[in-house]
């Protein structure tokens, strides 16, 4: 189930308000979202989305005539199968199979809860501008963020939900708590720590993904003091300086924070094999 949809749900529950939970169970083909996409609706609102368009306006539809009916004569849960073709307004010629669940006062029947395995959990290294713009653009994915700085002032009064802050006197030692296949995004205020946590990580060997802020130059001369150290040319084609998808340009930190966001939900999406590596669109591929 998506975060959004958790908050939902909670709010839901703690305000003791009658709501259906609406799930992509499968799909067959092309569909606007995958297994597991949700939202949470109430008889007057929708938070989340399967996908949107006719799919997700006759969902809600479904879901709030449910809630009109009294407690005794709703079905407490069921599954619509829904062509996506001319008669829905949509042209994706897939087929969307949704599942609806009464949830009396926002609680959830046991069984009901189909899991989003999250897409990455993101070791990001440092708190400044581009750091903070980049945690408000992955706000609404479904990711882990560990954010690790030495300046404990420097981090927002209030963060994400998926997002732990970590105060830290000496940041490349944090990275030896990472679980294996974490993506690190290094931007700190010292090109000195960005080199050690850089060489921390190539230690490791088990990164799913090594982002360094910087101009060529900088990862040039990274490259070359990380060689004097005994690092290998195939350890160090694996750090990826400057970061971004390609023809993002811009030196804005909303802009580089985008730019950034896009190539790790790239690398994401390739490494949990949903799409080929010939089907990203050439723009964003490393």
């Amino acid at each position: 189930m998506d975060r959004v949809a958790r908050q939902a749900l909670a709010q839901a529950t703690r305000q003791g308000r009658d709501c259906v939970l609406v799930q992509v169970e499968r799909i067959e083909g092309s569909a606007p979202r995958e297994a597991g996409a949700s939202m949470v609706v109430t008889p007057d609102a929708a938070v989340g989305t399967i996908g949107g368009g006719h799919l997700e306006m006759k969902s809600i539809a479904l879901a709030r005539e449910q809630l009109g009916l009294p407690a005794d004569a709703r079905n407490a849960q069921f599954s619509v199968r829904f062509p996506l073709g001319p008669s829905l307004g949509q042209c994706c010629g897939g087929v969307a199979y949704i599942r609806f669940d009464v949830c009396p006062q926002g609680v959830v029947p046991e069984g009901a809860l189909t899991q989003v395995p999250q897409l990455f959990h993101l070791m990001l290294f440092g708190a400044g501008h581009v750091a903070q713009a980049l945690v408000q653009v992955l706000a609404t994915v479904d990711c882990r963020i560990t954010w690790v700085d030495s300046r404990e002032q420097q981090f927002p009064p209030r963060v994400p939900e998926m997002v732990t802050v970590e105060y830290s006197e000496h940041p490349a030692g944090e990275v030896r708590h990472a679980p294996p296949g974490t993506f690190y995004l290094i931007m700190t205020h010292s090109h000195a720590l960005d080199l050690q946590i850089v060489e921390q990580v190539l230690k490791r060997g088990d990164a799913g993904f090594l982002g360094l802020i910087g101009s060529k130059t900088k990862r040039a001369r990274f490259a070359h003091r990380l060689a004097d150290q005994g690092f290998s040319e195939a350890q160090i084609a694996t750090m990826v300086s400057p970061i971004g998808a390609h023809g993002i340009t811009g030196k804005a930190p909303g802009i580089v924070a985008i730019a950034a966001a896009a190539q790790v939900l790239e690398v994401a999406t390739r490494r949990n094999g949903a799409v080929k590596s010939d089907e990203i669109p050439i723009s964003v591929r490393i």
